[in-house]
């Protein structure tokens, strides 16, 4: 179905909202999609929100905004999230990545909470009061808890996907395959449809099943703005310029280089606009 259907029919008002993925993978469409669907009250969770997150917070989107690191390494703080927090608009609980992590494990397996020793020695505990604490009957020994994370819905960006919905992801993975079973629904978001026999024939490449997906959205360029790979090989080469001349000591000349990859980023964007699947609705899963 189209990005449109999807999230019309499985993001509604106040639900817990996960769009995963690790750089590559995070599908920017969909966050897109939702603010132009101006849905509001939603929590939002995610390990590392990015700059879609940002970007949903600035809109309004979001309530509460469940994380374990805000930033993005390329272009620093996110400044949506700082205002709403300094503001007193947005509420926010902070685990480590392990903790979200545990929590994803924890839901997925139906589990009501996850040990782990992750918080020795930290101030999260006081900070979250959702990080308990309980002793091993085993071994008597103290072990911090998370509780089990089940959001309403899940968002995933994929390479390719079947009709089915049997998704196959391969490159920088995050925590998709724990958040997608954790999760009540699940809209994949792949840049190629293929046929069942492709998806059978490499087995050991597909990360979410059919019996667990919602929605299958075609949209090749759904998570363009992270460097998906469908850009042309030499765009990368300017940030290899880049990195090799800065190594010399010629600070200038990475910086025009920087620009000029946004520049080039930004006409590749419009360009490319018209790759785009037309948003004409598919059957439903």
């Amino acid at each position: 179905m189209s990005m449109r259907d999807a999230v019309a029919r499985y993001v509604r008002d106040g639900d817990v909202v996960v769009i995963e993925g690790f750089t590559h993978l995070i599908s920017f469409a969909a966050g897109h999609e939702i603010i132009r669907q101006r849905r509001r009250d939603l929590t939002l969770c995610r390990l590392t929100p990015d700059l879609i997150y940002d970007q949903m917070i600035a809109a309004g989107c979001a309530r509460k905004l469940v994380f374990s690191w805000a930033g993005n390494p390329g272009v620093g703080s996110l400044h949506a999230f700082r205002r709403a927090v300094e503001g007193g608009t947005l509420e926010i609980e902070e685990y480590s990545h392990f903790g979200m992590v545990a929590r994803f494990a924890a839901g997925a397996a139906r589990l009501p909470f996850w040990t782990l020793r992750d918080y020795t020695g930290t101030d999260l505990p006081r900070a979250n009061p959702r990080i308990k604490s309980v002793a091993c009957p085993y071994t008597g020994e103290v072990l911090a808890t998370v509780p089990a994370l089940n959001p309403d819905v899940t968002i995933v960006h994929a390479q390719r996907a079947d009709a089915r919905g049997n998704t196959q992801i391969w490159g920088l993975l995050g925590v998709q395959k724990e958040a997608a079973f954790a999760s009540e629904r699940v809209i994949v978001v792949v840049e190629e449809l293929v046929d069942e026999r492709v998806i059978r024939s490499d087995p050991n490449r597909t990360l979410i099943p059919a019996v667990i997906v919602s929605a299958v959205v075609v949209w090749a360029t759904s998570a363009l703005a992270l460097r998906t790979g469908v850009l042309p090989r030499w765009y990368g080469l300017l940030g290899i310029a880049a990195g090799i001349v800065q190594l010399f000591g010629l600070f200038l000349f990475p910086f025009l280089v920087w620009w000029l990859w946004i520049v080039v980023t930004a006409v590749l964007l419009v360009a490319r606009r018209s790759l785009a699947p037309a948003r004409a609705a598919q059957p439903a899963l």
